[in-house]
């Protein structure tokens, strides 16, 4: 007889609660946390400095608290290239100490320091002071001027405090003429020209001393004297002035003639005032021919080759009622390479004028030199005894560069 089970439903599946599984997960987890600072403690001991008590936030004290009377100075006016300065005041009414550090400034004005500190800070305690003194100078041709310096403090309501000084600059003197440009000046009887120099400061100028840088400085004459106010009032802004008079002597060298005449000045301020004086010598001789510059009154040769040199011819003539004793020679020659020839003297037309010939050389093979007329090439020259009584010497410049 067949027998059978008693058939029955599957088993039910049953998952673990929630409570279970977060347990289950944090004990995972410390597990695995001190599993790992296990061997990472093992393998890194510990190191002196992995704690600092230090780095805490430390607690803050009493701070200082900046007080200025004045951030703005009008100093009214400056000259040119003259200087200023000014104190300014910072006080500390805090109940602690003040921090003050030099900060930026513009290109005229600068900090000259903290008193009673150092060039760059200074520290203040409760109920102290400092002065801050700024320095300034005038520069360019006049005009509005406004500059200003910055210093920083530890003062939380006023990190920093910036100080303007605001003016104008005014020129320190003027020259009129700014220089003396003399067109024609006669060898035989010399010249006379004059310039008014005003000055802008707080007294009239006192002369000091006034002077000509030219090889016959000893043959000129400066004279100067006090513009009188309603002279002095015709410039504005002007406070003083002076006249100079330049007295050319005769017997100059014929050609350009360059100087600068110096004249220095108290107003109340040293001032060292310059003004060129440009013109041309004439006299009974005149200088012509190929390559002379009539206005520059020089031989302009420019730049020559030392293989090839050059050739060149000038004409000197003379005329009134000593060009027969018109008979030059030479004396010098720069470079001194150079090759002068003088020729025979000829009347030109019924006889009024005597011509002289000049041949000059720069001979192949010449070292080379640079006399090319500028501030760093001085000219080159041609110096001649003449025989003339009022013209006894004559320059003739020469403007050359022999190159290789």
């Amino acid at each position: 007889m067949e027998q059978r089970l008693p058939s029955s439903s599957p088993a039910a599946v049953r998952f673990p609660g929630t409570a279970v599984v977060a347990v289950v997960a944090i004990v995972a987890g410390v597990a695995i946390g001190g599993a790992k600072a296990f061997v990472d403690a093992s393998s890194r001991p510990w190191q002196v400095g992995d704690f600092r008590p230090d780095r805490a936030s430390p607690t803050s004290g009493p701070t200082g608290t900046v007080e200025v009377d004045e951030t703005v100075h009008a100093f009214g006016t400056v000259g040119t290239g003259a200087k200023g300065s000014h104190a300014f005041t910072v006080r500390n009414i805090g109940a602690g100490p003040l921090q003050l550090t030099r900060g930026a400034t513009s290109c005229t004005c600068t900090i000259a320091g903290f008193d009673g500190g150092t060039d760059d800070r200074i520290s203040l305690p409760p109920g102290g002071a400092t002065e801050v003194r700024l320095e300034w100078q005038g520069k360019g041709p006049g005009g509005p001027f406004r500059q200003q310096a910055t210093i920083l403090t530890d003062d939380p309501r006023r990190p920093q405090v910036v100080f303007v000084v605001e003016g104008a600059v005014v020129p320190t003197w003027k020259a009129v003429p700014d220089a003396i440009q003399l067109s024609r000046v006669s060898g035989a009887e010399g010249g006379e020209s004059e310039v008014l120099v005003y000055t802008y400061g707080d007294r009239p100028p006192e002369v000091v001393s006034v002077a000509i840088d030219h090889e016959l400085s000893d043959r000129f004459t400066l004279a100067t004297e006090p513009l009188p106010p309603p002279e002095v009032a015709t410039e504005p802004g002007a406070t003083g002035g002076l006249r100079l008079t330049v007295t050319l002597p005769s017997g100059l060298p014929l050609g350009r003639l360059r100087a600068t005449i110096r004249l220095v000045v108290k107003a109340p301020d040293e001032l060292t005032i310059e003004i060129p004086l440009d013109g041309t010598v004439a006299g009974d001789l005149l200088v012509a021919g190929a390559g002379w510059d009539r206005t520059r009154q020089s031989l302009m040769l420019g730049t020559v080759s030392a293989q090839k040199g050059v050739r060149t011819e000038l004409f000197i003539t003379a005329r009134g009622p000593h060009r027969e004793l018109f008979h030059p020679t030479v004396r010098s020659v720069v470079p001194d390479g150079l090759e002068v020839t003088i020729g025979d003297a000829a009347p030109v037309g019924s006889g009024g004028v005597v011509r002289v010939p000049v041949t000059i050389v720069i001979p192949a093979g010449s070292r080379p030199v640079n006399h090319l007329c500028t501030d760093q090439a001085k000219p080159g020259s041609i110096v001649l005894d003449t025989g003339h009584p009022d013209t006894p010497e004559l320059t003739i410049p020469i403007c050359v560069a022999i190159g290789p």
